[in-house]
């Protein structure tokens, strides 16, 4: 009874449309005793029968649909509550906890790779289970030495970095999986490189040992390497230069003041590893980027097949730009640079959307970058527009210690925001997923409305209280102002009349010194006319 009693709370926003399903009935319910009450019907009576008959009938079914999208509204409302000790939730709780909906949310897949793209996972892993991660690795799932005297394991950065940004408590996987021993046997080796050097080790196969990862620690989504197969990363600069090795192409750009002018894999007929080319075919979103540009992003899009399931998949493609440009990298690039060497490597329909920052950075932080060789990445319009991709700008700019990354809410929420447009344009207005990621977007634009309000009022309570002491300090100090107003004013005008005449003093002492000096150089000159004459 309790629980049915919850329904009516004003939380709830169902009784509006209890009273319309009411309001129906007894219209239609009207209109039908009319018509059994009734000897004979004038075409007045006809016409108020079918008036509130047909008002009644479209009052009852308008309620019902409204308040099955409230169900569906509460639901998601509840998905984020937790369960407590006392176990007093309802059986609405209940339901939401056996029956996940972010499971029906969209299916996204996120390529790239380091910080940028894990920024974005965090964001998108608040609005749909259904993501997927496709990072580059430095290593490739070969077998690993290992004894008792020495572990010998190869780093794989990207993949634990996709785990703890899809972590539900993503600072406390970071602090695990990066952490490193400093004593006994494993001394400097990582958690996370040997935790996945087990689970290799216990299913056999690199790629269904992270994918087994993604229920072991509940992650919200999953992370697949692009390949399994061993691949080096080469660059090619203007000047004809080839370089071999990832890591020596930033310093071998700059060395040589010259710019990439493409990247290559060696060799360059590396698979897809399994379940890569499924995610896209089935993705509703294709996010690309944002990371290093060369070595993050495109190598993705030059395995075999990645850029033409792209191509053909009808998801939307969206290109997240970069906020500031990386030194030998793309040095100078402006955005519609970097889309460029992306339709370059992987071909034209790769990209539809491109989301760029527009929001205000801190000088001081520019002015760290740029002592890096760094700078914001310019947005030209223009030239972006003129490849046919639409141009979504926003405030998505955020301080992390001394980097500038991309601010996780804020993303994800303008790349949701571009799906549910999607899906208005597609006449999916009662679609599920609309109504579940729509209510989401309201709960989020009601929650940064509520803090925007909070801050802006702790900035005006600061402002009243700075205003307030000044105020004091003027009062303190008024009395004996006036007190001795013509006393302060006597002394204000003795020390103009002393620095005015020091600087007489000044001048004066520059004239005779000036004059010193003339007087000088006509004696010295006189003197050697003498002399030569002589």
């Amino acid at each position: 009874m309790k629980n049915f009693l919850n329904w009516f709370k004003n939380s709830t926003k169902i009784k509006r449309w209890m009273f319309l399903i009411l309001v129906g009935l007894v219209l239609a319910c009207f209109g039908f005793s009319k018509v059994l009450s009734s000897d004979r019907l004038g075409f007045g009576d006809l016409l108020l029968i079918v008036v509130t008959f047909v008002a009644g009938f479209t009052c009852f079914v308008l309620g019902i649909v409204y308040i099955q999208r409230r169900n569906l509204e509460l639901l998601i409302e509840k998905n984020n509550v937790n369960v407590d000790a006392s176990g007093s939730n309802t059986e609405l709780k209940e339901l939401v906890s056996k029956n996940p909906i972010y499971e029906r949310g969209p299916n996204i897949v996120v390529i790239g790779g380091g910080n940028g793209i894990n920024n974005i996972l965090k964001g998108l892993k608040n609005y749909t289970s259904n993501l997927t991660a496709i990072v580059p690795v430095s290593a490739y799932g070969e077998p690993l030495a290992m004894s008792a005297e020495e572990l010998n394991l190869n780093p794989v950065d990207e993949i634990k970095s996709s785990i703890v940004a899809l972590s539900p408590n993503s600072e406390d996987m970071n602090r695990l999986m990066n952490y490193t021993f400093i004593n006994g046997k494993l001394n400097n080796l990582n958690f996370g490189d040997i935790y996945l050097h087990v689970m290799q080790n216990i299913y056999g196969d690199f790629s269904n040992s992270i994918e087994k990862t993604s229920s072991i620690l509940a992650m919200v989504g999953k992370v697949l390497p692009v390949t399994l197969d061993e691949m080096n990363i080469c660059a090619e600069l203007q000047d004809g230069t080839l370089v071999t090795e990832k890591s020596k192409i930033p310093e071998t750009v700059s060395s040589k003041v010259t710019k990439i002018n493409r990247v290559y894999l060696n060799p360059s007929n590396c698979r897809t590893a399994p379940g890569v080319l499924e995610a896209i075919q089935n993705a509703d979103a294709i996010i690309i980027g944002p990371g290093s540009l060369y070595t993050n992003v495109i190598p993705n899009l030059l395995i075999k097949n990645v850029s033409k399931a792209i191509r053909e998949s009808k998801a939307l493609k969206i290109y997240v730009s970069n906020i500031m440009t990386e030194p030998g990298q793309t040095d100078d690039y402006d955005v519609s640079d970097h889309i460029n060497s992306i339709l370059e490597h992987s071909g034209e329909g790769v990209i539809d959307f491109c989301i760029s920052d527009v929001g205000e950075i801190v000088p001081e932080y520019i002015r760290k970058y740029n002592l890096m060789g760094s700078d914001v990445v310019n947005i030209d319009t223009s030239n972006i527009r003129s490849k046919g991709i639409r141009l979504i700008k926003g405030e998505l700019a955020v301080a992390e210690g001394n980097y500038i990354r991309h601010d996780p809410d804020k993303t994800a929420k303008l790349i949701i925001e571009l799906i549910c447009t999607d899906l208005r344009f597609k006449d999916k207005h009662n679609d599920e997923q609309y109504m579940l990621l729509n209510s989401k977007l309201k709960e989020e634009n009601k929650k940064a409305k509520i803090a925007n309000k909070k801050a802006k009022n702790l900035k005006e309570n600061k402002k009243d209280r700075n205003k307030e002491e000044h105020e004091d300090r003027v009062k303190r100090t008024s009395k004996f102002s006036n007190k001795y107003k013509d006393r302060i004013e006597s002394i204000k005008e003795s020390e103009k009349t002393r620095l005015e005449n020091i600087r007489i003093h000044e001048k004066a002492k520059e004239m005779i010194d000036e004059e010193e000096q003339r007087e000088k150089e006509e004696f010295l000159k006189e003197t050697y006319s003498k002399t030569k004459k002589k």
